[in-house]
């Protein structure tokens, strides 16, 4: 497996600082990731032919600097009044992945559940899974593979996830594993991850500190689904058992890129450092 590194990672770091997209590719290239991945680019008010001109722009830097663009990350709702023109919308994002030179797409299904009389995330997957079916069909023909993250609450537990692999049931489209966001749902990381390897397009990595829900909720901590408390951090700091999970990644015959989410109130590119020399070395010692 080959490290990589989310562009997400350094957001404080461009709030503080200016820094582009750009700076933030020297900067991964330079910490010494293999690989780096971007969340959509058109959150600011591009247009989308903006957008593509940036994706170019992207690409030929990392081009220029040796660094492969491995993934391109966006939301997306399809239990929404017009799924069809939700689709169409992440077709254009698969189209951005493709100027990116990504070979994989993670798009968001859904965000809450209607509220209706026994609507269940079953329901919610076999209303969603034919506009799934038609990204994936749309970004095949494009060499750009689609998947979902386990992440937003819905979606997030392994059983959950696993059911809407199984109901889209499309050879291009898989699990984005985030071995971090399953403590989000109160699942246990090694175990969700035994469930999700067969599936497994991309994988995600991060930490947290754990508090339980039998205590107030410190400052900077956010709920999970049942009542306890998180906090992200630099990796190897937290709860998460990295090496366990990325042991059975690694055994199911995954050998893609696991990229860096870093979430914590550390200092941003010390916390980025000290995570990829954790990731490094566990990833050389599995």
């Amino acid at each position: 497996m080959k490290t990589s590194v989310s562009s997400y990672s350094y957001l404080k770091f461009m709030k503080k600082n200016g820094a582009d997209l750009f700076k933030v590719c020297e900067l991964a290239e330079e910490t010494g990731f293999e690989g780096i991945e971007f969340t959509r680019l058109y959150e600011n008010g591009h247009t989308f032919d903006e957008t593509r001109k940036l994706a170019s722009d992207l690409k030929t830097h990392c081009d220029s600097i040796g660094l492969p663009i491995v993934a391109y990350a966006v939301g997306a709702n399809f239990l929404c009044e017009d799924p069809a023109a939700e689709a169409e919308k992440i077709k254009r994002d698969a189209d951005i992945a493709a100027v990116l030179g990504a070979p994989v797409l993670r798009h968001d299904v859904c965000y809450a559940l209607p509220k209706k009389h026994l609507y269940s995330y079953r329901d919610a997957a076999n209303d969603m899974a034919p506009y799934i079916r038609d990204v994936a069909e749309y970004a095949m023909k494009l060499g750009v593979r689609t998947c979902t993250e386990n992440h937003g609450y819905i979606f997030q537990s392994p059983e959950r996830v696993e059911k809407l692999m199984l109901t889209v049931n499309h050879p291009n489209y898989g699990w984005l594993c985030d071995i971090g966001n399953f403590l989000c749902a109160d699942a246990d990381p090694a175990k969700a991850v035994t469930v999700a390897k067969d599936y497994v397009f991309h994988a995600h990595v991060k930490d947290f500190l754990f508090k339980s829900g039998q205590v107030e909720r410190p400052t900077g901590f956010f709920g999970t689904s049942g009542g306890n408390h998180l906090r992200g951090t630099i990796l190897g700091h937290g709860v998460v058992p990295v090496r366990n999970c990325l042991s059975i990644l690694k055994n199911s015959g995954y050998d893609g890129y696991v990229s860096l989410e870093f979430e914590g109130p550390e200092d941003n590119l010390d916390a980025i450092s000290a995570s990829y020399a954790f990731l490094r070395k566990t990833l050389s010692e599995i």
